[in-house]
């Protein structure tokens, strides 16, 4: 069956009424200069939708909404924005999107180095990038779809302030030092917190910064090996890593942050990602053995237990993401996993959606209840952006096959 396809024109201005600049200005903290540098607009072909449902027997299986192509590279990594999604990718480039008509609205960042992470903070926007550099991204005053480079850390301020005292280097390889506020390897991850930004690096440690005038508070030594994940809930930061631990670190006042605990995954198994419940009281972490982890914390925070172990994919789990109860994976192997979290933290699986060519590297969950449920958004390294609803109705559910390319199968 053909299904059509729609071109579309970006038309909606990122925070109110659009204006005719097309430009992006970088290496400037100055709102006052405007000068253009590169183009940012993109023709209509930029951009594809396909919507489409099939009924199945017994139950329905649903082809993805929308997909959003317009990337040079894998997609990497997924944001929420106010009204807006926000996508990176290891082309360089960042492209914000319109919810939920879905139109690309505008692209910034190429040339910047390969984009790891990416998150939104009020009217800034924060990416992480290989080159072990985060950018900050500011939006125009001039041109409300305009971002600028305003900063990038660490700053400037913080270099001259700390690189004449040889006390302030550490070893990072043989015959080879950096100040301790700077990463030395690709940032992976980040998160944001109490008026703090958390980074964590392929380089093993995990920084904090504060956003009011992005200095760096601290640099720990956090784990054994990369970090992958990074996620805040009520006082405590949870890094994950390709030691197959998760740790959980708090901050008493004004005090450094200390570690609180240890989450142990399986032996000799990454810990791809980690999402923790609103309510801070469970704790799940993706593994590459597929399997998902799940811990449940003390009332005070400072012990956790393991209390489910599901294999979740064939392949490695890769990124995941939570609406309310409900939890979602993505894995190497292609597809989305859904879940509801139940009584002691158990999962239960929902459904498994099919469609990309690719594995699935991250997940975002948009917060609009549409027709009783959700929009998901997922990345994949085949370029392009899925776009799914997901039922929260999950009553009286029979299994089913399908040779679909596109799929969504409610279990």
């Amino acid at each position: 069956m053909d299904f059509p396809v729609l071109e579309t024109k970006p038309t909606t201005p990122l925070l109110s009424a659009a204006t005719s600049s097309s430009s992006i200005s970088s290496a400037t903290s100055s709102e006052t200069d405007e000068s253009p540098v590169t183009s940012l607009r993109f023709e209509p072909r930029d951009v594809k939708y396909q919507f489409s449902c099939i009924p199945f027997s017994g139950s329905c299986s649903y082809r993805s909404l929308a997909v959003l192509s317009g990337h040079n590279g894998s997609v990497s990594s997924l944001a929420l924005c106010g009204e807006f999604i926000l996508s990176a990718s290891q082309g360089k480039d960042i492209i914000v999107w319109q919810q939920p008509d879905l139109r690309m609205f505008t692209k910034f960042g190429q040339g910047d180095g390969s984009v790891k992470a990416l998150v939104s903070v009020g009217n800034k926007v924060f990416t992480a990038h290989q080159d072990s550099r985060i950018r900050v991204w500011k939006v125009s005053r001039s041109s409300e779809n305009v971002f600028k480079l305003v900063d990038t850390l660490p700053t400037t301020k913080d270099y001259l302030g700390k690189f004449m005292k040889q006390s302030n280097y550490v070893q990072t390889r043989r015959h080879h030092k950096k100040l301790w506020i700077e990463h030395a390897d690709s940032i992976s991850c980040l998160t944001v917190y109490n008026g703090l930004i958390y980074s964590g690096s392929w380089d093993k440690t995990l920084k904090v910064w504060r956003l009011s005038d992005l200095k760096c508070l601290e640099s720990i030594k956090a784990h054994d090996d990369a970090i992958n994940g990074l996620v805040a809930s009520k006082g405590i930061v949870y890094s994950a890593s390709a030691d197959g631990k998760i740790k959980a670190w708090g901050k008493e006042g004004k005090n450094s942050h200390s570690l609180k605990g240890i989450l142990e995954g399986h032996k000799d198994v990454s810990l791809n990602s980690v999402i923790v419940s609103e309510d801070g009281r469970w704790v799940y972490g993706g593994g590459s053995d597929g399997f998902l982890m799940g811990w449940e914390g003390s009332v005070d925070f400072v012990s956790w237990k393991l209390v489910n172990e599901t294999k979740a994919h064939q392949m490695a789990v890769l990124c995941m993401c939570q609406m309310g109860e409900y939890l979602c994976s993505g894995s190497a192997d292609k597809s989305i996993g859904i879940w509801k979290r139940e009584a002691f933290g158990k999962l239960s699986k929902i459904g498994v959606i099919s469609g990309h060519e690719g594995p699935v590297k991250c997940l975002q969950a948009s917060p609009s209840n549409i027709g009783g449920g959700f929009l998901l958004y997922s990345g994949s390294l085949d370029k392009s952006i899925r776009v799914w609803w997901v039922p929260k109705h999950t009553a009286n559910r029979d299994d089913h096959d399908t040779s679909s390319k596109e799929s969504i199968i409610l279990c």
